[in-house]
C-alpha cells in the first residue's frame, strides 16, 4: 500500500493511491494515519480493504506527512562514501547518528523555509525508514520485522549552524520547514529492494544529485538494529539514512547554497516525488 495524508495542514485526512495514481479516502476506516496504525495487525486490516470502493478525492490536495503524532525523527549522517569525500570527512567506522526535530517535519511538496540570517541552507534526498513495531535491542536479522514501509524525505540542513556553530550537527538539522517527507509510505511489501532504489534532486531543473541505495554503506537492517541499541524506536518514528553526493556543500569550485525563489525538485524509486519552493522567512 502507498498511504497518505491529504489535506490543509492540521486537518489531513487519510488516505491511499491506488494502481492508477488517485488517493482514495481513508476516513470511513481509520480516523488518521497514526503510530497505532503501521503496526503488522493494523496494516493488514489496511491492506484487506477492497481498494475500489473507497471514494475518490477529487482534485489536487495538500499532500501531508505520511504519519501523524511522529515522536522522534533520527537521522544518519555520511551513509554514502562519495559524499563522506566531497563533505571532507572520513568514512565512518560506525553509523553517525543525529537528530531532526519534530517540529521540521512538512509535507512534501509544501514551501522551505530559510532560517533568519542563513547563507548556507543545502539539499539532501534521503530514503527514510518507518517504524512500526517498538524496537530495542534488535538483531540485524529480525530488524525489517520492526518496520513499516519507506518514505522520501529531503534532509534540508543549513551548513554553517551544522558545522561552524559549536556543538553537534543538530542545529543546522531542525529548522522549521527541514523535513519534508512523503508523498506516501510505501509499505514494505511495495518495495521489492530497498537497497537497489535509484534517487535523484535536481535544484531549478539542474541534476544535482544522482544516485542509489546501492551505495549505502550502512544498509537499512543494520541502521535500524544499531540505532535501537542506543535509544527504544517507537511506532511511527522516522530513520533518514543518509544521502549520495552531489550536495550544494561539495560542489566544486565553490559551494552552492538555496536562495528565495529556488525550487528543489527530488524522488527515489517507489517512493514518488517531492517539490518544493525556497522561501524567506516569515
Amino acid at each position: 500500500m502507498k498511504l497518505l495524508r491529504y489535506g490543509p495542514a492540521g486537518q489531513e485526512k487519510p488516505g491511499l493511491m491506488d494502481g492508477e495514481g488517485q488517493i482514495r479516502d481513508l476516513s470511513a476506516h481509520i480516523a488518521d494515519i497514526t503510530p497505532a496504525a503501521l503496526g503488522r495487525e493494523a496494516l493488514a486490516r489496511l491492506a484487506a480493504l477492497d481498494v475500489a470502493s473507497l471514494p475518490v478525492v477529487e482534485g489536487m490536495p495538500r499532500i501531508g506527512v505520511p504519519v501523524s503524532g511522529v515522536r522522534q525523527f533520527i537521522a544518519i549522517g555520511l551513509n554514502y562514501a562519495d559524499h563522506a569525500k566531497e563533505s571532507g570527512m572520513p568514512i565512518p567506522a560506525e553509523p553517525v547518528m543525529f537528530t531532526k526535530a519534530v517540529s521540521c517535519l512538512s509535507g512534501p511538496n509544501d514551501p522551505v523555509m530559510l532560517p533568519k540570517g542563513s547563507v548556507k541552507t543545502d539539499w539532501e534526498v534521503e530514503l527514510g525508514v518507518v517504524i512500526g513495531e517498538t524496537a530495542r535491542y534488535v538483531d540485524e536479522a529480525s530488524a525489517m520485522d520492526h518496520v513499516a514501509g519507506f518514505v522520501l524525505i529531503n534532509d534540508v540542513s543549513e551548513r554553517e549552524y551544522q558545522m561552524e556553530r559549536g556543538g553537534t550537527w543538530d542545529k543546522g538539522k531542525g529548522c522549521e520547514t527541514f523535513g519534508p517527507v512523503g508523498p506516501w509510505l510505501a509499505t514494505r511489501d511495495e518495495i521489492v529492494d530497498h537497497d537497489a532504489l535509484a534517487m535523484w534532486l535536481d535544484v531549478n531543473g539542474r541534476r544535482m544529485q544522482a544516485g542509489s541505495t546501492s551505495t549505502m554503506i550502512f544498509k537499512v537492517p543494520e541502521l535500524v538494529s544499531y540505532v535501537s541499541r542506543f535509544m527504544t524506536l517507537l511506532p511511527g518514528d522516522l530513520i533518514t539514512t543518509g544521502t549520495p553526493p552531489g550536495v550544494g556543500l561539495g560542489q566544486k569550485p565553490e559551494p552552492v547554497y538555496l536562495k528565495a525563489g529556488d525550487v528543489m525538485s527530488l524522488g527515489i524509486s517507489g517512493l514518488g516525488e517531492q517539490r518544493q519552493e525556497v522561501v524567506a522567512w516569515g
